[in-house]
């Protein structure tokens, strides 16, 4: 096993990749210290590197698994979970071979497109807002619908403490519309609704990307094409998993603390700390102002 640290990945990925089990599970595993690389136990922050011989309670490991994509067209009922002790859980109904997992959620009552793969990497460039990834859906509510209600859901909804990013509406139906959005808020369609006094009777994704139900019936999946890959892909090149500009918060060491020029330590007392508290609490924050006004009856 070499010893230079700027080489290599992290057992955690190694273990992730090659569908072994998740990075969590194998931060345990290392705790636990039944990972072995070459004969020698593994301690957090170690590398794999190439030709290296891992193994974990005696078993070896394989290299990176081929990655696996497929779409699936989930019924009402599934839970996008990879936690098998939930009843309806998607990893079980699926019942693929080898150990995947759902990018993103489609909450239980919804159905629709969800992917699954093994791929860890191409989650986050998928799902990050900041992307601008389209995913598109049919959505069906409890009573009639006017364009007013189809200009206010375009241009910002007020949910979970924030606006959502401006997206694309059109009405299908006297209680029916197509939304298309880049972003993925819990449960965002039915609090959208909410919010203007409709409760969402049926909610239905039709695409994701340049990916579709196309050829997927009710409860099935199959994987993805090369062409559908190779168009994926090239989405996605740009893409990123993270923030621009996101860096690790660095963990700063305990100093003593500085003395005035009388010597007397400088302490942030008790009494201190509540002073500010309280100064703090008195700060209220700006009220956002909304352009939605709730039409008259």
């Amino acid at each position: 096993m070499s010893d230079q640290p700027s080489t290599g990945i992290r057992v955690n990925k190694f273990l992730s990749e090659a569908g072994y089990c998740s990075r969590r599970e194998a931060d345990k595993y290392v705790d636990l210290g039944i990972i072995t690389i070459n004969g020698e136990k593994v301690v957090m922050g170690m590398k794999v590197q190439p030709g290296d011989e891992v193994r974990v309670n005696d078993k070896l490991i394989g290299t990176k698994a081929k990655s696996v994509y497929i779409a699936v067209n989930k019924p009402q009922g599934i839970t996008c979970t990879t936690d098998q002790h939930i009843d309806g859980n998607i990893v079980d109904y699926v019942n693929y071979p080898e150990r995947i997992f759902p990018i993103g959620r489609l909450d239980k009552p919804s159905e629709g497109l969800i992917l699954m793969t093994n791929d860890g990497d191409i989650v986050n460039k998928i799902l990050r807002a900041g992307n601008n990834h389209e995913k598109e859906y049919v959505v069906t509510v409890d009573k009639k619908i006017d364009h007013n209600f189809i200009f206010d859901m375009s241009n910002g909804v007020p949910i979970l403490d924030t606006v959502t990013n401006k997206c694309k509406v059109v009405q299908t139906g006297p209680q029916s519309f197509n939304i298309i959005l880049t972003q993925g808020l819990n449960r965002q369609i039915r609090r959208m609704c909410e919010h203007f006094g409709f409760r969402v009777r049926k909610l239905k994704r039709m695409r994701i990307m340049n990916l579709t139900l196309d050829n997927i019936k009710a409860g099935e999946w199959r994987h993805l094409t090369q062409n559908e890959m190779r168009e994926l892909n090239g989405m996605l090149a740009h893409s990123h998993k993270t923030a621009p500009g996101y860096k690790p918060e660095k963990t700063e060491a305990v100093t003593e603390p500085k003395r005035r020029s009388n010597n007397k330590p400088l302490i942030n007392s008790n009494r201190e700390r509540n002073r500010d508290h309280r100064r703090n609490e008195r700060r209220e924050p700006k009220k956002a102002t909304y352009a939605y006004t709730p039409a008259k009856k």
